[in-house]
């Protein structure tokens, strides 16, 4: 492959180049309620083509791998050269020749589809049979994806990624009162990480009964303890994406407040974004730019160390490329993302954290939110009451709010035992939706948090 791609961008009278061919394998199984919704395995082939030229790009995507795509990279050059200048350039990078292969033992494709369609069958029928779940929502995916990536500095990786993950959700209901819950998990482990997970269903569907109970929360300010889901979320919605360096480019008041340096939380505070990590869900080992994963600190003890770049914004900021300009597909132009983003831990255990609150809440999982700069909004998926120092009762309908500064200085305690969570789904940016992430966090115990309900 390497040769064949090389002859395509071979003569190109243009600053830089680049092609990436992707070959993948998917399958889905999907059931609501009783019924099988879906069940099917795909297969895709077809790449992207960029060219660089006095600070412009042109790209190009495609399904036909042949030497007419010699005629496609002439096409991109010329329009390249017919653009005025621009003042953007770029971080270049040495040559290199790698592959990357995973463990055969991982690849879905070893598995029959009537076995993954058994697995989802028997974990959704655990939801189905228990009293008072009147629906549900179970599905398995997987994903085999190869990529081939050559640019005009003679660098050429292949790099194969496996994603293996299942989600359920249990509807309850009594009366008119009708409550759900639910949770994904997964990551680059294949099949076999999936089996023997039938405590996780039984807990789904109770806590689905337990929230037809609970009352909703009364609305205030509280002191909370959030768990490593939406802990990790917090990380990467709230200040993750405000670290992803196209934005920062982009936005002259994100720029002036994400200056390196500037305070930005509690000296105990330390934000990651680590691609490196080992079969998590957000891992890999170059970008679609064919620059290396890497572990980059974006906060250390409270204070701003770095942005997240692709090759691009690195050159416009006069920093480093970190490895974070990826897509979706071979539909997309890579951007700047994030990989694996979670908030480090320190030494508080739980007991201690929830032991010194007299009254708060404890929170529990994401339902979402949104965040507009600064200011975030969050659901959970429930939480308990904490009084004199001990979780009583359920309570759902949580909200958090605030500013996302304000509450990193508020953090007053962080746990010591962090959690990266993988499953389905994904981040969203720019239309390239699910890119596989990952988000953790310890324990965190925040003060003065204000949090909306009845």
């Amino acid at each position: 492959m390497k040769n064949f791609l090389k002859g395509i961008l071979d003569g190109l009278t243009v600053d830089y180049a680049d092609i990436r061919v992707e070959e993948s394998e998917s399958t889905q199984v999907v059931y609501l309620g009783k019924e099988l919704e879906r069940i099917g395995t795909s297969f895709e082939r077809g790449g992207c083509m960029r060219v660089f030229h006095q600070g412009n790009w042109i790209t190009a995507t495609f399904n036909t791998i042949d030497e007419s795509l010699k005629e496609l990279a002439d096409e991109l050059a010329l329009q390249a050269l017919a653009l005025p200048r621009r003042e953007n350039g770029l971080v270049f990078l040495p040559s290199l020749e790698q592959r990357i292969r995973l463990p055969k033992e991982r690849h879905p494709a070893r598995v029959s589809l009537a076995e993954k369609h058994d697995l989802i069958k028997n974990y959704n029928a655990i939801l189905l049979k228990t009293p008072g779940i009147v629906t549900t929502v179970s599905a398995y995916a997987d994903l085999h994806r190869l990529t081939y990536l050559y640019t005009t500095e003679d660098r050429y990786i292949e790099q194969e990624q496996v994603y293996t993950g299942v989600t359920c959700r249990a509807v309850a209901r009594d009366g008119a009162n009708i409550q759900s819950y639910g949770e994904t998990f997964g990551k680059c482990q294949g099949f076999d990480s999936l089996r023997h997970q039938e405590a996780r269903f039984e807990r789904v569907a109770q806590i689905a009964l337990d929230l037809l109970t609970a009352e909703p929360v009364k609305a205030g300010r509280y002191t909370v303890v959030i768990d490593p889901i939406l802990g990790g979320v917090f990380a990467h919605e709230a200040f993750g994406h405000m670290s992803e360096a196209d934005f920062i480019a982009e936005n002259e008041r994100l720029r002036e407040k994400m200056k390196i340096g500037a305070r930005f939380g509690v000296e105990q505070l330390t934000i990651v974004d680590d691609a490196t990590l080992p079969e998590e869900r957000g891992s890999y080992h170059f970008d679609e730019e064919g620059t290396p994963a890497q572990r980059t600190e974006l906060i250390r003890r409270g204070i701003l160390v770095g942005h997240l770049h692709s090759r691009q914004t690195a050159q416009q900021m006069r920093e480093e490329p970190t490895g974070n300009c990826r897509a979706v597909s071979y539909r997309f132009a890579p951007i700047v993302r994030m990989s694996n983003t979670y908030i480090e831990p320190r030494d508080k255990r739980l007991d201690e954290m929830v032991g010194e609150i007299d009254y708060g809440l404890y929170v529990v999982g994401s339902r979402g939110g949104m965040t507009e700069l600064e200011a975030f909004t969050f659901s959970s998926q429930y939480a308990y009451l904490i009084e004199k120092g001990k979780l009583t009762k359920m309570v759902r309908d949580v909200t958090l709010s605030g500013n996302v500064f304000e509450t990193m200085m508020n953090i007053d305690a962080i746990g010591n035992d962090l959690k990266i969570h993988g499953g389905l789904g994904g981040c969203g940016k720019a239309g390239q939706a699910p890119l596989p992430v990952g988000t953790g966090a310890p324990h965190i115990r925040i003060k003065n948090v204000v949090v909306g309900g009845r």
